[in-house]
């Protein structure tokens, strides 16, 4: 198991809370995928690869404002 500091998850985004939330939606994402087109030999959770990814760099992402519902 490795273990990730939270200076390696803020360091490609703005801070570590982000970093969890971008890991997270990218581990949901390659839990979306067919089990096929995942590498072959990748045994590690997918959590831990979505932290990797991000810790390395490979992951881009852009920040959307929420948008609010009207009032009637």
């Amino acid at each position: 198991m490795r273990v990730f500091t939270p200076d390696e998850v803020a360091e490609h985004t703005m801070s570590k809370y982000l970093g969890v939330l971008v890991a997270a939606k990218y581990a949901r994402e390659l839990n979306a995928l067919p089990r096929e087109t995942l590498p072959i030999g990748e045994e590690k959770k997918l959590t831990t690869r979505a932290l990797e990814a991000l810790t390395s760099g490979e992951i881009e992402f852009r920040l959307v404002k929420r948008r609010r519902a009207q009032e009637a």
